[in-house]
């Protein structure tokens, strides 16, 4: 699975980037969904990837990481970009 992390990253890396020592990457068999700001609409992304943080998840999708969280039905609603750096988007957990 590390091949599917960007260049010089593994898990262990993500692990210890985050503080959390449990990250994993998610099965890409979901609804993965960003909202739409001032609207009730979403639109539908096709990550790539998809990285577990105790609810919160960063989910790859045209080269840009959306933070997000699990929904009960395991679905993936994303809230927002942030950006194309893993570094960032993780400091941004």
């Amino acid at each position: 699975m590390t091949a599917d992390l960007p260049d010089g990253w593994t898990i262990e890396r993500v692990r210890r980037a985050s503080g959390d020592a449990e990250a994993d990457l998610l099965s890409l068999e979901r609804l993965v969904v960003v909202e739409q700001h001032d609207s009730a609409d979403y639109d539908v992304l096709r990550p790539d990837l998809i990285l577990s943080f105790h609810g919160l998840c960063l989910a790859r999708a045209g080269g840009e990481w959306f933070m997000g969280e699990l929904d009960t039905d395991g679905s993936l609603i994303c809230w927002a970009s942030y950006g194309p750096d893993l570094a960032e988007a993780v400091r941004g957990l």
